[in-house]
């Protein structure tokens, strides 16, 4: 074989000792290039959880209605709709559903073997494109063997060998164990990749249950959102970071992610807000969603002068943040210096507004950005509490383990916000330490500046201010996940003016229903062929306004359709999921959750409906796919062990 380096050598004396003869690279090949030409998986997108956890995880569990979808290909007219139905919740929810049909009496022999035989046949469907060996890995271990005999039993003359196999599992009072992995694995074979386009945290109350759910799954990316990155920056130590994060947590009355969940000591905090806002009635800084009536509501109450004290703090941190980082350029921001806090107003642009609060006790006018020693101490007591908690810890390496700000697969673009603009034509530059970036360039140096603090955040010898790019992309002007250019919340806060509350949104958000402006956005990340596609979230999609997801020609693709309820108001929907299987891409439309509880004692489901964006006669092969491109990469791999074997290089074993 021709000379190969020495680097070669090694990794191929480590690929032999998976194979360590010829004939087990041979056989390898042979897999490998018969499982190229199986139909590609199914791929969902969902994006903007928000915390939403029960609608995030009903749409898991009925994939977006394709269990449904399933279920009707399947029997048809057979069973009933209400059988249908039943069978549905059975895969959503196995232990929840089963724990209520038994109470309610209608659970017996018979059912469970008329039950147990539905969810084979359907079992069946959904792993029919796939090789035995990967639906074999897909199984749960418990049930494995009997799940593999009963897919793969089609000999009629075995059927006494099948019956048995189901009136075992009955007998041993097995059934429910049993219902629960074949429910379970199901789910697993109808999502074969899950995309997250962002924005997992803030605003619902269980971001902490969506991660722990995405840790679950077999095969998931991120690509981060703006809230995700603060809470990134904050699990990093950067203290202005985690005063967002408390702030937006308080604002939206879910305090209990932090402190419950994550098991962060907000005491020093509260006893800080309790001696210095206690008697301030804070107007501006009631939770969202609070009804009048319930103003003076302790809980409320205390919720609120919490909610002012870390907001002040992060005012001033801000402040000091942008003054640190000139190359920002967000001097705009600066704005505790415009106060007359004699007055209580502020002078923006030349006009003069009155403030909706005007008791600011730790405010030194004269030097406005300074916390007091109280603040000091409060905001290093939450750095040590963040950096320590090992439950955020965790959830963040698996963000950075799993995401990125942007990712090309399989022809697609997925990137929460946007490619800052300057004109329709030109990207918008950004200064990073002395160095003009823009476009792609910008996102992977931003990608690396704050991956490389993440690696290095108990190094305190590092005096490094690059945990402040963390905060420029929760809300800089150049941002790509934010794309914006500004977040007006001081003014959201205190000035009852909508033009000062104004947020514009980059003109990327313009342009991107014009296809060649598309082409040149994917151009630029390499997808340069006329079926390539970015998929966007981030801005919601006003459909009761008539807006549509679908965008320049279906070469864009916007799937915010408001699964947070803070934006259903706006969106008139319950979200969207994006379907990319081997034949066809089409978005799914959701009307609100009602509730797990409803979805369980009444079969309810969400109610979809789907828009289709493009379909094949023939199927999308895994060939053509960036799995086929690495199962490309292995069989070459191989050949070229079986070369070292067959020159000497390499002994088998």
């Amino acid at each position: 074989m021709n000379t190969i380096s020495n680097e070669e050598l090694k990794f191929l004396q480590g690929l032999s000792k998976n194979f360590p003869t010829v004939q087990s690279a041979s056989t390898e090949i042979i897999n490998l290039e018969a499982i190229q030409l199986l139909p590609k998986g199914t791929e969902h997108y969902v994006t903007d959880i928000h915390g939403e956890y029960d609608t995030f995880n009903h749409i898991l569990s009925n994939a977006s209605g394709s269990v449904k979808r399933k279920i009707d290909f399947v029997f048809g007219n057979r069973i009933t709709k209400a059988e249908k139905n039943q069978l549905a919740t059975i895969i959503y929810y196995p232990n929840e559903k089963l724990r209520s049909l038994i109470a309610s009496g209608v659970v017996n022999e018979e059912w469970y073997s008329i039950t147990l035989n539905r969810l084979v046949e359907v079992a069946k469907e959904v792993t029919k494109k796939y090789t035995r060996s990967k639906v074999r890995k897909a199984m749960p271990q418990e049930y494995a063997f009997i799940i593999d005999e009963l897919l793969n039993e089609t000999n009629p003359d075995k059927q006494n060998y099948y019956d048995s196999i189901i009136k075992s599992i009955i007998n041993l009072k097995r059934s429910d164990y049993f219902i629960e992995s074949i429910c379970v694995f199901i789910k697993r074979m109808l999502i074969d990749r899950l995309h997250i386009i962002g924005d997992i945290y803030d605003r619902g109350p269980k971001a902490v249950d969506v991660v722990e759910k995405l840790k679950e799954h077999h095969s998931v990316d991120i690509q981060w959102g703006n809230h995700d990155i603060i809470w990134m920056g904050a699990a990093c130590g950067n203290k202005l970071d985690i005063a967002e994060v408390i702030r937006l947590t308080a604002r939206y009355g879910s305090l209990d992610t932090i402190e419950d969940d994550y098991g962060i000591n907000l005491m020093s905090l509260v006893s800080f807000a309790l001696s210095t806002y206690e008697n301030d009635p804070a107007i501006p800084f009631i939770p969202k969603g609070t009804e009048p009536e319930n103003y003076e509501d302790s809980s409320v109450r205390l919720m609120t002068i919490i909610h002012k004290a870390i907001a002040i703090i992060a005012f001033k941190l801000e402040g000091q943040l942008i003054k640190r980082n000139p190359q920002f350029d967000m001097n705009h921001r600066l704005l505790l210096d415009k106060v007359d806090y004699d007055k209580g107003t502020i002078t923006i642009e030349g006009k003069t507004y009155e403030l909706l609060d005007k008791e600011f006790p730790t405010i030194d006018p004269k030097d406005p950005y300074k916390l007091t020693p109280e603040e000091e101490f409060v905001m290093d007591k939450l750095k040590y509490s963040f950096l320590n908690s090992y439950k955020m810890q965790d959830h963040i390496a698996f963000l950075f383990a799993k995401g990125s700000i942007y990712l090309t697969y399989n022809n697609n673009l997925m990137l929460h916000g946007c490619i800052p603009m300057k004109s329709a034509t030109e990207f918008r530059e950004f200064n990073h330490k002395g160095k003009m970036v823009k476009g792609k360039e910008l996102c992977d140096v931003l990608e690396k500046t704050i991956r490389n603090v993440w690696l290095n955040r108990n190094d305190t010898e590092n005096n490094s201010n690059d945990g402040d790019y963390f905060w420029y992309l929760w809300c800089g002007p150049v941002s790509p996940i934010f794309g914006k250019h500004r977040m007006a919340t001081y003014e959201r806060y205190l000035i009852d003016d909508k033009e000062q509350q104004k947020e514009i949104l980059d003109i990327y958000f313009k342009l991107r229903n014009e296809e060649p402006f598309c082409e040149m956005i994917l151009n630029e990340f390499g997808l340069n062929n006329k079926s390539a596609r970015i998929i966007n979230g981030h801005i919601p999609v006003k459909v009761k306004k008539g807006e549509s997801p679908i965008l320049a020609n279906g070469r864009l693709l916007v799937i915010d359709g408001g699964m947070s309820k803070a934006y259903q108001k706006t969106t008139g929907i319950g979200g969207y999921t994006l379907i990319y299987s081997s034949i066809r891409m089409f978005i799914v439309q959701h009307e609100p959750f009602s509730s797990r509880q409803e979805a369980i004692e009444n079969e309810s489901d969400i109610i979809s409906k789907d828009f289709m964006i493009e379909s094949h006669a023939t199927p999308i092969l895994v060939k053509d796919t960036e799995v086929g491109a690495e199962l490309y990469r292995q069989i070459d791999d191989l050949k070229m062990l079986i070369k070292a074997y067959n020159s000497g290089l390499i002994k088998e074993k």
